[in-house]
């Protein structure tokens, strides 16, 4: 019986089936499009394609995060029968989430006083933050205890590269992640820019190109460059998608004829609807594990 649970948030952005087969607890970020309001629990109330399909429509998704109350109700049961928690926060850099869960811990270590909660900032997101859930569900399933997996997680969160392109801006612009000048051009001109995230945990544009054959190949040769071991990486591999299925089947591949040793298949997911919400259609992601990321 393990003495500890593991525990992140729905912009981990992977399948339901998977948390629950790694036995991984999850809390749910919500948006609201309109008046009406929804749980972000990985496709199961709205698909991702109807979701997609609305912000086509001209749908603007507002996002909110989970609160410290929703925190404390999925810790106590285990806290309850005397399990520590360990819990990995969407990146500080794109959400406000960590203070949530800091609050909640600092709460439910008031009332559970001989337990053990550690809180991490994933500096991620998407794919690339349940990628690294999975990679500290294998290092619990292999007998860690939770000081050492946290200790794993603080020193090795930066190593997870992450990579994205876009082939439709609108919603960036409206994030305010790009200008208005540059998604209006971007678009007229089939520019993709390409982004990542940076050890603040942000999103940042890199560099633009024009074409998305052009961008797709620039993505993976970024892998090339960061990957641990170039080419002979035989780490984990994850994709996310927002609603352009064929273009990160088209990653992957690339990425399979390129790096012959993956020990696992490449992953792909859909970019889920909080994630979704700031993407909008056309975003694809690529993670893998790597050098530390630089500024």
């Amino acid at each position: 019986m393990m003495s500890y649970v593991i525990t992140c948030c729905s912009t981990a952005d992977r399948s339901k089936e998977f948390f629950y087969s790694r036995n991984i607890g999850y809390a749910c970020f919500h948006y609201h499009i309109g008046q009406e309001e929804f749980e972000d629990d990985l496709g199961q109330s709205v698909t991702f394609d109807e979701f997609y399909e609305k912000i086509r429509q001209g749908a603007e998704p507002e996002t909110s995060q989970v609160n410290a109350e929703q925190f404390e109700e999925l810790w106590e049961p285990s806290l309850e029968q005397g399990k520590d928690i360990l819990h990995v926060t969407l990146s500080s850099g794109i959400s406000g989430v960590l203070n949530s869960a800091n609050i909640a811990k600092a709460e439910m270590e008031e009332r559970y006083p001989d337990r053990k909660i550690y809180v991490v900032d994933s500096l991620g997101a998407s794919a690339g933050y349940g990628m690294f859930m999975e990679y500290l569900a294998d290092k619990r399933d292999a007998g860690e205890d939770i000081t050492e997996l946290y200790e794993w997680a603080m020193q090795n969160r930066l190593r997870v590269q992450s990579w994205f392109f876009s082939t439709d801006l609108t919603s960036y612009v409206r994030g305010g992640r790009i200008s208005a000048a540059s998604g209006f051009l971007g678009n007229a001109l089939n520019i993709c820019p390409l982004l990542n995230i940076n050890r603040e945990g942000k999103l940042i544009p890199r560099t633009k190109i024009r074409t998305k054959k052009k961008v797709i190949r620039e993505l993976v040769k970024r892998m090339e460059e960061h990957a641990e071991n170039g080419t002979a990486y035989d780490g984990k591999c994850a994709i996310s998608h927002s609603d352009c299925l064929e273009d990160a089947l088209k990653v992957k591949e690339l990425i399979e004829e390129i790096f012959p040793k993956l020990k696992d298949k490449v992953t792909i997911d859909s970019v889920g609807t909080v994630i979704g919400s700031h993407t909008g259609p056309g975003t694809v992601a690529l993670f893998f594990m790597g050098d530390e990321r630089e500024d």
